[in-house]
């Protein structure tokens, strides 16, 4: 058994090897491709998945994932076996042209969207998205669910969640959310004119990459770049590749686009590589990746005992921007919450909102009971319901985001589990590492680093996403960390309520 078992294996990091392949063209297409090869590029990002599909539903895997099935298999053995035999079973029940079909789409629908953005036009969008949509909701119906039919969206990225779950927590978290941001709505505002000026863009890659290095990101095994939409690509644990953008109106913008992305980055470098090319040497889920990268921009990234270090770094390099700005001036300023257009723009504490309502507009999509040409109607009365602004443009407003481009409905939820588990590991990170806001404020994240590395990082996916949070925190997931994290802080930055 030991042989066919092995056997199984070079047929797992097989797949692998295709799926690296995958997410490097996909990269280059989002930094470095020429606007003409995207004709190319779908077509070759369309034989790889082919290829892919192929390869998982080979008769010989098929029968060889059935043997091992009374094998006996126990600890990494059998993670492996069951999340194969798991993708195994969806991909059976796709026939490999609508894979494909779905894969060539969604590469040249990204373009589209880029282009619709740019020129701010949601009906040069608009077909590319109704396409899309079709096409995944001709998968999910093949595949089967249980339940609601947005189960098989979000099974995609988190696995065995459920709605029926998800959206009582999700419910929970807007029920609390929504007077805390109006009572500091109501409130005293911190100033940050410091913030209104210009900052050339050389200058902030110098600093975000000093940070970037700071944390622990190791640029022999990854890289930083340019995007549309900042964005990981764990190729693997030696190949991770990040992206920001810059904008030299917006000081904060890239930095902590970089700080969120290094969060996303760490998470893949720190994967179990007894592991690598296997199940168990991948992450748990993607609220779980989102946790670490929310953990790392906004509870450390956005903290007082980060600025206490980093700001006269910073004021080296705009000295006339930063003269005479104070560390508490500094961190109230960029803590403001202040309802804004743009999601990853957003303070963590209206950021949710921008999650729930994507949340439910997309449940919408999938039941039928929104049609994608009444979204940018729905979506510009829905800010204004949610957070009181309106956009002016289609790009601020529907265009903003590259996920329905590229089909990942489902998604968009995973970001606000991010923020809970983040507390939750966070709040229990503070209790086993006495004076860690202490290391912050000297430049030091080894502990930290090291801390989610063994608890989390490490454990690959050999854990289901709620034992995880359960194992490191002693409880399940739930919204009173979180929320007491948000009013602890912000009583600081705002007063007491």
């Amino acid at each position: 058994m030991n042989a066919r078992y092995e056997e199984f294996i070079r047929r797992v990091k097989e797949l692998s090897d295709i799926g690296q392949a995958q997410g490097l063209l996909s990269w280059d297409q989002e930094t470095y491709m020429p606007p003409r090869g995207v004709a190319l590029r779908a077509r070759s990002l369309g034989t790889l998945a082919g290829l892919h599909h192929e390869r998982l539903t080979d008769p010989a895997l098929v029968d060889l994932v059935e043997e091992l099935r009374g094998a006996g298999l126990s600890g990494d053995e059998e993670v492996n076996w069951r999340f194969v035999e798991r993708d195994q079973r969806r991909a059976l029940k796709v026939p490999r042209e609508l894979v494909v079909e779905l894969s060539q789409f969604q590469s040249l629908a990204h373009e589209a969207w880029v282009e619709a953005r740019k020129r701010s036009d949601f009906s040069m969008f608009r077909p590319w998205l109704e396409k899309v949509l079709g096409l995944q909701l001709e998968v999910a119906h093949r595949v089967g669910f249980e339940g609601s039919p947005y189960n098989a969206f979000l099974d995609e990225y988190e696995p065995y969640a459920r709605m029926e779950t998800l959206a009582p927590l999700l419910e929970a978290l807007r029920q609390r959310l929504v007077p805390l941001v109006g009572r500091l709505a109501a409130g005293r505002r911190p100033a940050a004119p410091f913030l209104e000026q210009e900052f050339p863009v050389d200058r902030q890659e110098v600093f975000g990459r000093r940070v970037l290095a700071d944390l622990g990101f190791d640029l022999e095994r990854g890289r930083l770049d340019v995007s549309v939409h900042p964005f990981c690509s764990g190729i693997s644990p030696l190949d991770v590749r990040l992206t920001t953008r810059y904008s030299s109106k917006e000081l904060t913008s890239a930095l902590f686009g970089i700080i969120h992305e290094a969060g996303h980055g760490l998470y893949e470098q720190g994967l179990p590589p007894e592991g690598e090319g296997t199940p168990v040497g991948s992450s748990v889920s993607l609220g779980i990746h989102e946790s670490q990268s929310r953990l790392w921009e906004n509870m450390i990234g956005r903290s007082r005992p980060f600025w206490a270090h980093y700001l006269p770094l910073l004021r080296e390099l705009f000295p006339d921007q930063l003269k005479g700005v104070e560390v508490d001036e500094f961190w109230s300023g960029i803590n403001q919450v202040r309802p804004s257009l743009i999601r990853v723009d957003a303070d963590e504490v209206t950021y949710n909102l921008h999650i729930l309502m994507r949340f439910e507009l997309e449940q919408g999509l999938v039941d039928g009971s929104v049609k994608v040409a009444e979204l940018p109607e729905l979506w510009d009365q829905r800010m204004e319901a949610y957070l009181g602004v309106r956009p002016p443009d289609a790009a601020q407003g529907v265009l903003q985001d590259t996920h329905w481009s590229i089909g990942l409905i489902g998604y968009f939820p995973t970001y606000s589990l991010g923020n809970l588990y983040a507390a939750q590991f966070f709040a229990q990170a503070q209790e086993e590492l006495p004076g860690l806001m202490e290391q912050v404020e000297q430049g030091v994240f080894g502990g930290l680093r090291a801390w989610l590395n063994r608890r989390i990082h490490a454990q690959g996916r050999r854990l289901r996403a709620e034992e995880l949070v359960s194992q490191v925190t002693g409880a399940p997931l739930g919204v009173d960390a979180f929320m007491a994290y948000l009013e602890d802080k912000y009583a600081a930055i705002y007063g007491p309520n």
